[in-house]
């Protein structure tokens, strides 16, 4: 098996509404996101995919949430702005975007500071 990964980044504010305490307050993260796709087998180029494409398609998506109130965009209307939830978004998201390619979306973690990160990986619930 192999496993690739790539980082990217987004800034964007929300509240957590039912968190009791100070983050039920605005504040804002620059979250880094860590995306890995894998395969069993490389393609014929020898590679699982182009870090290119693959940064491409995470970067489509993460426009979406850059420089955003995150509790105003319709995914987050009925569900928590959390770090967990915005790397299911995010896996989500990118999982449609990776459509027809050989390589499968793995994981996505949201990190919203250097010590903290939620990680979705897919899956049954």
């Amino acid at each position: 098996m192999y496993e690739i990964t790539v980082l990217s980044d987004f800034s964007g504010a929300h509240r957590l509404r039912y968190l009791h305490g100070k983050c039920e307050e605005l504040h804002g993260h620059n979250w880094k996101i860590e995306v890995s796709v894998a395969s069993s087998r490389l393609n014929r180029e020898g590679i699982v995919i182009d870090f290119t494409v693959l940064k491409q398609k995470v970067e489509k998506v993460l426009k979406t949430l850059d420089h955003t109130f995150l509790n105003d965009l319709p995914y987050f209307s009925g569900v928590e702005p959390s770090s967990e939830n915005i790397a299911k978004y995010i896996f989500d998201q990118l999982k449609k975007e990776l459509k027809g390619h050989a390589a499968h979306l793995k994981k996505v973690s949201a990190w919203e500071s250097d010590t903290s990160c939620a990680t979705y990986f897919g899956g049954k619930e």
